[in-house]
């Protein structure tokens, strides 16, 4: 006789045998676990409201030890209430109830081989996942789920980075074949959408591969996973058209938070500047330009996408703090993924200033990866650095656990240049299972086949918690009033409602933010009236500041007072969109909008003002003076000096509780250079740090640059860099240009010949080094190295204070070394140049081989 347990998402689990059981009201979301006896095999079924959503649907696992799919029996069974309060830094709302009814199984298989399975029921869905009684290798799951081949169906194809098109079909239409998590189905006027929660670096991720029929068979990312013992939630939120958007049941499964004290967690807005203009990021000044938009727009962050250099980003992080904006640094990954690659960078940017980073490029759902964003997070917990994931998976829950986590993008987003037709099936998909980074507000960037108020809603009907967006600072000052709601919208949200909207027609959504709520409406195809019932407010008039197209030109604001019982409507354009901002409708308040904090004026002076040249185990003076120039004061104000890590500093911090326009504080410090001091320049920032409302601390600094003057002799590769620039992966020492990621050159080799000291770098390429003026030759034997097959050609040069004192002809594979025997008496500053040798190929791994200075004792 085949038996089911029926778990239901009221949490009146049962505790008599296997039967389903008379209640006196119909549950939301039952979840039926059946036991076959004839074959020994467990399935589950979903229902909503009685309404089978997934169809019986098998389960088990198989290992490495055992096949735990068939002629299995149950054991034991036990059942307990999962309650839980918790609190996000970014999502659909910051605090979160979880009460789920749980039941453990305990099955056991051939040769008494066994595991648990746990299911749990929440009023938004089911989820379920196995645990083994030891950790064991995983080769496959038996998972699947069954949908009606008539339900109507959203899907991606497959791929690592996730960032296919979505595209509408059927539940048994759709080709054979892989699909990526999440997957949606809608059954009648029931949803299911299908994604995995709370994996990590234990597990592998998964596919869903459609098998025929409506059949989704889960599809492990590895052939065997290593050392399993508890898998992921195969999670399965249930519901109506809202219950889908709205549900955090993927962060409700996942892990507690790691990390105790999350004030220095700060989601905001992003200016960004790679896809409007992919060189800017190599640009100083261009993005000292998006600096000061964002502080004029009280946008918190610059995010410096590829090609930034660290000559210059110490800087541009002491500019932009000085204005109240922090800086963000994009990494290709395997330039972090190693523990020695972290220890030396993560480091360095607390240093700087920078307050996170992009990671780039995973594009793998295997368990080696998973265990890299493992490491990370914890590394960059450690050292209070927020992070955002491109080219990586989709959420799994993954921001509850490390609440640093501000945004995943995993998303046919702004860079793929969109379709509008994939923005209203991003809401009810990838953006249910967490923050999407979309990147949007494309107004001029792009193919703009969508309205300006399409564009601006997005940031709304798009959740976040940092939001990047698309375009230039131009671009957007030539749409003030657009821009003026950008610069109102926040990226936190207490309250999220699905408004109006159906996948791949329309969406309207309405999240709050404090006493404010703010609307955001998208719709693909002809001009319609896009409408948006106000129930989600509260009792009593409401001022509502609706924005919406006016031609291509900019958007028209117009003002309003209405109630909950009211519907907003707005006509809109082909793939247009609105926008609305409403507050309570107090006596004289005219509008909804805030006014732009900006930070006071200061300045800040320093000495020495020119390069100071000090010899280990010498010391010398620094000073510092700090103005208010506003007639806003500023409170608790720290000034102090931060030398080189293992320098010291002598003299305390100077402090001032309030300091008024035209007051100084100044201060005095002694800088002790040890002994063992390195050679090469250095910076000693003295800093003035304040606190006034509206921001956090503010950081005012300038930096006391000297050099420690390198004596003897030595390998260029064990020197310590000013800076290092290079045409494809970092500069390499010891070891030819290779890939992407650092350490993963090979010998230097050039025309046959290898070389042990050295390094390796590809055009275009420079090196900097400070010497001080003590050292007299530079020796080196230049060419192109053997590792590519392919034909490059390289120019080399060495520079001495900006002088070009001597250079190679044009080299290419297969050459002979050319052999450098520089002077370089009196130079300062040593700078060794690769260029294209003029073939425009990119194949040009050079190497400075055997690269060696010689100086004055």
């Amino acid at each position: 006789m085949r038996k089911t347990l029926v778990l239901a998402g009221v949490f009146a689990l049962l505790s008599g045998a296997l039967v389903a059981q008379a209640a006196a009201k119909v549950e939301a979301v039952t979840a039926n676990v059946t036991h076959d006896p004839g074959n020994g095999t467990f399935s589950l079924t979903v229902q909503r409201e009685g309404r089978t959503v997934v169809s019986p649907s098998p389960l088990g696992i198989r290992t490495a030890t055992a096949d735990l799919t068939s002629g299995l029996r149950e054991v034991a069974r036990s059942t307990r209430t999962v309650s839980e309060n918790y609190r996000m830094t970014t999502g659909k709302r910051l605090d979160r109830t979880v009460r789920h009814a749980e039941t453990r199984i305990s099955i056991a298989g051939a040769g008494n081989a066994r595991f648990d399975l746990v299911v749990r029921v929440a009023d938004d869905g089911v989820a379920y996942r196995y645990e083994l009684p030891e950790a064991t290798d995983v080769l496959s799951e038996a998972s699947a789920f069954s949908i009606p081949a008539d339900a109507n169906a959203w899907l991606m194809p497959y791929n690592p980075q996730h960032e296919n098109r979505r595209f509408r079909t059927t539940a048994g239409g759709a080709a054979t074949g892989e699909y990526g998590n999440p997957s949606l189905f809608q059954i009648g006027q029931d949803l299911v959408l299908l994604t995995e929660s709370n994996v990590d670096g234990r597990y592998a991720g998964s596919s869903l591969r459609h098998t025929g029929g409506g059949v989704y068979q889960v599809q492990l990312k590895d052939q065997r996973v290593a050392g399993a013992r508890v898998g992921p939630w195969r999670t399965m939120i249930v519901g109506d058209l809202a219950t889908v958007p709205e549900s955090t049941l993927v962060d409700d499964l996942a892990e507690p938070s790691r990390i105790a004290d999350t004030s220095w967690i700060r989601p905001g807005k992003v200016a960004w500047s790679w896809l409007s203009e992919h060189s800017s990021p190599t640009d100083f000044e261009r993005q000292k330009v998006y600096v000061d938009f964002a502080a004029r727009n009280g946008w918190p962050y610059v995010l410096v996408d590829e090609g930034w250099s660290d000559k210059w980003v110490p800087e541009l992080t002491r500019y932009a703090r000085a204005k109240g904006v922090d800086i963000l640094l994009w990494f290709h990954w395997n330039r972090l993924d190693t523990a020695a690659e972290r220890e030396a960078t993560l480091p360095l940017l607390q240093r700087w200033g920078v307050k996170g980073v992009k990671v780039d490029f995973m594009e793998s759902d295997s368990q080696v990866r998973y265990q890299f964003y493992d490491a990370i997070l914890a590394d960059t917990a450690q050292r209070k650095l927020m992070i955002n994931f491109h080219g990586s998976t989709v959420p799994h829950g993954l921001a509850r656990t490390w609440p640093h986590l501000l945004t995943m993008e995993a998303v046919h987003g702004a860079e793929q240049l969109p379709l509008p037709d994939g923005n209203p099936i991003q809401p009810f998909t990838r953006n249910v299972v967490g923050s999407m980074d979309f990147t949007p507000v494309s107004l001029e960037v792009g193919p703009k086949v969508t309205s300006i108020g399409h564009e601006i809603a997005l940031p709304v009907v798009f959740e976040s918690g940092w939001t990047h967006f698309a375009d230039k600072p131009e671009a957007y000052d030539r749409y003030p009033e657009a821009l003026r709601f950008l610069d109102q919208v926040p990226t936190v949200w207490q309250q999220t409602e699905l408004v109006n909207g159906y996948p791949g027609e329309t969406a309207v959504f309405a999240r709050r933010n404090g006493e404010r709520w703010f609307v955001g409406g998208i719709a693909v195809g002809g001009a319609r009236t896009m409408t948006a019932p106000l129930n989600f407010l509260g009792p009593g008039s409401w001022l509502v500041e609706t924005i919406r197209d006016n031609g291509r030109s900019d958007v028209t604001r117009t003002s309003s007072r209405m109630s909950s019982s009211d519907m907003l409507s707005v006509q809109v354009p082909a793939n247009g969109g609105f926008a609305a901002v409403i507050c309570p409708a107090t006596q004289g308040r005219t509008t909804c909008y805030n006014s732009i904090p900006q930070v006071p004026s200061t300045s800040l002076t320093i000495t020495p003002t020119t390069s100071v040249t000090v010899k280990p185990g010498a010391s010398f003076e620094v000073t510092g003076s700090f103005t208010v120039n506003s007639i806003r004061p500023v409170m608790d104000v720290v000034l102090k000096p931060t030398a080189p890590e293992g320098w010291t500093v002598v003299g305390d911090p100077v402090t001032r509780r309030v300091l008024r326009q035209g007051e100084v504080l100044s201060g005095k410090w002694t800088v002790q250079v040890p002994a063992t001091a390195r050679s090469g320049g250095f910076e000693v920032p003295i800093a003035a740090e304040y606190r006034v409302p509206d921001f956090p601390r503010v950081h005012v600094a300038k930096a006391v640059r000297g050099l420690v003057p390198l004596t003897g002799q030595a390998y260029v590769s064990d020197l310590p860099f000013d800076s290092a620039t290079n045409g494809w992966g970092p500069v390499e020492r010891d070891m030819s240009n290779g890939e992407s990621g650092g350490g993963d050159g090979r010998p230097m080799s050039i025309a046959g010949t290898t070389y042990t000291k050295g390094i390796g770098v590809h055009a275009e390429s420079e090196v900097v080094l400070s010497l001080g003026g003590t050292c007299r030759a530079f020796t080196a034997k230049v060419g192109m190295d053997d590792e590519t097959t392919s034909p490059g050609s390289s120019v080399f040069q060495v520079l001495g204070d900006g002088r070009v004192l001597q250079q190679s002809g044009v080299l290419r594979t297969g050459e002979a070394p050319v052999a450098f025997n520089v002077d370089i008496t009196g130079v300062q500053v040593l700078s060794l140049k690769v260029t294209d040798g003029g073939d425009g190929k990119n194949f040009d791994h050079a190497d400075w081989a055997e690269a060696h200075i010689a100086c004055s004792a």
